[in-house]
């Protein structure tokens, strides 16, 4: 794997539409999984408006385009405030979603990407960078781990059948 640099920018109107209808689609991908597809579709949309209820306009959230050397968007990244602590009250960041193109996987964006992420927070003053990440996403699992990312809670499921 290539150690890849880049660089963050804010994303347009048009990017973040864009990465909203993507982001969602991998959510109902997930949730379908454990639910009907029509739930899973409604629970990525609550989710959206509950995180992002000004959209990119949201304050506390950066949603940016991560930009290779040559200035080629290669992947987006969501980070705002931790959901699981108080307002204002945390020194606790939180990377909703990091997703990198398809056709640039597994050449070292991903880790590129949570890098600048990782400093984009810093130098705001927040001490931690938390997450979720489905069960499911071994390569996501991978890259957190190869990053230094630990588990700090698990939730686990089984389907049961009568």
């Amino acid at each position: 794997m290539d150690d890849r640099s880049v660089t963050l920018r804010r994303m347009t109107e048009a990017e973040y539409r864009s990465a909203t209808e993507e982001r969602e689609a991998e959510t109902v991908a997930e949730l379908a999984r454990l639910m009907p597809e029509e739930l899973a579709r409604e629970r990525a949309r609550e989710g959206t408006a509950r995180f992002l209820p000004k959209g990119l306009a949201t304050a506390g959230h950066h949603l940016v385009v991560a930009e290779n050397a040559t200035g080629e968007a290669v992947g987006t990244a969501w980070i705002g405030p931790d959901p699981r602590a108080g307002a204002g009250a945390s020194t606790s960041a939180w990377l909703y979603h990091l997703r990198v193109r398809p056709g640039l996987r597994r050449r070292g964006y991903g880790a590129a990407i949570l890098a600048a992420a990782e400093r984009l927070v810093a130098e705001e003053g927040m001490t931690d960078l938390a997450l979720n990440v489905f069960g499911g996403n071994e390569a996501a699992i991978a890259l957190y781990r190869r990053s230094g990312y630990g588990v700090s809670s698990m939730y686990l499921s089984k389907t049961v059948r009568p």
